[in-house]
């Protein structure tokens, strides 16, 4: 029995062969108490470092908003504590002697570093640094995905939808391919409008009124300049001769963050709405039902 007891001590403490059973089990105590509180202390350090890390980057995103870089840092430097404060005190100074020093494990290492986890590391660290998109940017992707970024983590891009479903996609996915950022910079994006009126209106009144409705409303901004190179809104065209209608016209700006639907949604209502009250007559096709009756 006290040959089992002593094969439980540690190595540093097998040389006292002279210790009764009794101060084996208490030295095994004792190790045990040790490496509890030891792990203990350990995990407290490492939550204490996790909350202060999540508190700095939350005033950093309250201080300069919420950026890409900010999400990926946070996760980054939370796993490099763990691996700090967990892994390597608990493999102690065994670390450089264990399998990492064979030639099967890095080759294994080389094998993991082709694999999708730290290729989508890597290309999150990319996407960080490099900007193609942030928080909040409406983007569009070349499959014909849209939506608004929400988040990024050392994996994966959070989307929101138009219909508020969330897609998750890969970094190394997201990073490979061609995308429409809509809220990229500062400069004003035009959506073009087409309106038809019929060939009994007024062309110029119909211009004003629909030039009128675009700059009432609230998303619509002075994109273009003037003849003097002041800004100003584009003006209305007459486009297009149709089968029954004649085709107005304009490009309306906004802001590169707004969202396209809402400002087609407001144009569409205006422009809608002031044709009908000026009597401008806005052409749909009817069908004329002639019957005739049989002598």
């Amino acid at each position: 029995m006290e040959e089992v007891f002593k094969g439980l001590i540690p190595e540093s403490l097998r040389g006292y062969n002279d210790l009764s059973l009794g101060d084996l089990v208490f030295i095994l105590l004792m190790f045990g108490v040790v490496f509890i509180v030891t792990i203990a202390l350990l995990v407290l350090v490492l939550t204490i470092l996790l909350k202060l890390n999540k508190k700095i980057f939350e005033r950093l995103e309250n201080k300069h908003g919420k950026r890409l870089q900010f999400q990926f840092m946070e996760k980054a430097i939370s796993t490099i504590l763990v691996m700090l404060i967990i892994v390597i005190p608990l493999a102690g100074d065994k670390i450089s002697q264990s399998l990492l020093g064979s030639t099967a494990v890095i080759a294994a290492v080389v094998g993991i570093a082709a694999q999708d986890v730290l290729k989508d590391m890597f290309a999150g660290l990319q996407i960080s640094m490099y900007k193609p998109f942030d928080i909040g940017d409406r983007i569009e992707l070349e499959d014909g995905t849209v939506g608004v970024v929400e988040s990024m983590t050392m994996r994966h891009v959070v989307l929101i939808r138009i219909d508020t479903l969330k897609i998750v996609i890969p970094n190394s996915k997201i990073n490979h391919v061609s995308m429409v950022n809509y809220s990229f910079g500062d400069i004003p994006r035009g959506i073009l409008f087409k309106f038809p009126v019929s060939y009994d209106s007024d062309i110029e009144k119909a211009r004003e009124v629909i030039a009128h409705a675009v700059k009432s409303s609230p998303y619509s901004v002075e994109g273009m300049k003037d003849s003097a190179g002041d800004p100003d809104y584009a003006p209305v065209y007459f486009l297009d001769l149709m089968d029954s209608a004649v085709i107005m016209s304009v490009t309306v700006y906004c802001k590169s963050g707004q969202r396209t639907e809402v400002v087609k949604d407001d144009i569409h209502t205006r422009v809608f709405k002031a044709l009908k009250e000026n009597d401008i007559e806005i052409p749909y096709n009817y069908m004329n039902i002639v019957m005739h009756s049989e002598k």
